[in-house]
């Protein structure tokens, strides 16, 4: 075996595991599973991977490092907190519906592993929203906001963006619609959920 990694093997390996761990979840996907959707042997995997844990970090970190650097791009640029909130609400959707499985990759690893998230604090881009709720405290002080503290702004926003995509197949028997008709209604969220939280927090 060579002993020299080649980028495109890997690339194949993540896009493989993305896919498997999307649908069998962190704990339900096998390395044995992984190589065949891969269509290479368990050998070869666990020459680039280790092990799981390490081959579901590098398929989340190579996600997320693609979403937070736009996301905290947007948190800290000079615009108003009503173009933030359109702005980080159209992208996190536009994103996620290319990777639908991160939001549950989130979760899951989370509830089994609370401190994975410290690893993923520590890497370049990792949103911070500190000038976002500086922002928001002067806005309150100028009348253009309706008083409200920064952190449960945050957290209104990620909830309303996050929840349709984690509970996606509760949300679609509730209203009674198919796949293309919650497309849609997702595409729809990137003007309804700004719009809603905007007209929620105007002064």
């Amino acid at each position: 075996m060579s002993k020299t990694k080649d980028s495109k093997t890997e690339h194949i390996i993540l896009e493989a595991a993305k896919r498997v761990f999307q649908n069998k979840g962190m704990d339900g996907a096998r390395m044995q599973e992984i190589a065949d959707e891969a269509n290479i042997n368990k050998a070869m995997l666990h020459y680039y991977y280790r092990s799981k844990q390490l081959l579901f970090e590098a398929v989340f970190s190579t996600a997320f490092a693609l979403l937070a650097p736009q996301l905290n791009a947007i948190l800290n640029d000079d615009s108003s907190v009503e173009e933030k909130i359109r702005n980080f609400t159209s992208n996190y959707i536009s994103f996620i519906s290319k990777h639908p499985y991160l939001p549950t990759f989130i979760i899951q690893e989370l509830n089994r592993n609370p401190n994975f998230v410290l690893k993923m604090k520590e890497k370049k881009g990792f949103p911070n929203i500190e000038k976002f709720k500086k922002q928001i405290a002067l806005e309150i002080q100028n009348g253009i906001l309706k008083p409200i503290k920064g952190e449960q702004l945050f957290i209104n926003i990620m909830a309303l963006n996050i929840f349709p995509f984690v509970a996606s197949p509760l949300i679609k028997a509730f209203v009674n619609i198919d796949d293309k008709a919650f497309k849609q209604l997702v595409e729809d969220r990137k003007t309804e959920v700004a719009d809603f939280i905007i007209n929620s927090i105007k002064a």
